[in-house]
């Protein structure tokens, strides 16, 4: 009997929060407009809700990552207080051009799929019914490595990525959203 369940693995910053370059104090978190409600719609659905998301500011010294899981815990709270429920938050500190000891190319930092495996390790995740859903396109690249499907949202970077990117990538996004909730929407009603 298989006892996983699907996910929607989101990215952070500009995805479920606002982009305001590197997040560094749990005051200035601001939720998109109807990101809290779309993580609503995923719980309801029984499917996992799980961040997974570069925070590159460590190893370039804005913050240290006791201020990132407190940026986190925030972002924790803000949602549980609008009835958003998050499964599982990751992260990756690294940047191969960041401050020893994060300077280091690692396996977590999207694209690379270190977060999502260890979620899917930690959480009993069903990687093939799960979705990668960010404003970047490395959100997509990840998504893709993995063989599932990748949603592009315009909220944070994605409008900029779209038009800088696209002649970069060998697939386009599976979809491109408006925001969260428009994501949501289309993936729980795309059959």
């Amino acid at each position: 009997m298989d006892f996983s369940k699907p996910s929607i693995f989101l990215d952070r910053d500009g995805t479920i929060c606002e982009e305001v370059g590197y997040l560094r104090r749990k005051e200035d978190i601001r939720l998109i407009d109807g990101a809290a409600k779309a993580i609503q719609m995923i719980n309801q659905e029984n499917w996992l809700v799980v961040v997974v998301s570069n925070q590159s500011g460590v190893a370039r010294g804005y913050l240290n990552e006791d201020e990132v899981k407190s940026i986190n815990k925030e972002l924790l709270r803000i949602l549980e207080a609008q009835g958003a429920k998050i499964d599982g938050m990751y992260y990756c500190p690294h940047h191969p051009e960041g401050n020893p000891p994060y300077r280091i190319n690692c396996s977590c930092r999207k694209p690379s799929p270190g977060m999502i495996l260890k979620a899917v390790n930690d959480l009993h995740v069903n990687l093939g019914k799960s979705v990668v859903i960010g404003d970047k396109f490395s959100d997509i690249q990840t998504a893709q490595g993995l063989h599932i499907p990748g949603i592009l949202l315009l909220t944070g970077y994605g409008r900029e990525e779209l038009d800088h990117q696209k002649d970069k990538w060998d697939r386009q996004p599976d979809y491109i959203a408006n925001n969260l909730m428009e994501a949501i929407t289309w993936w729980f009603n795309r059959e």
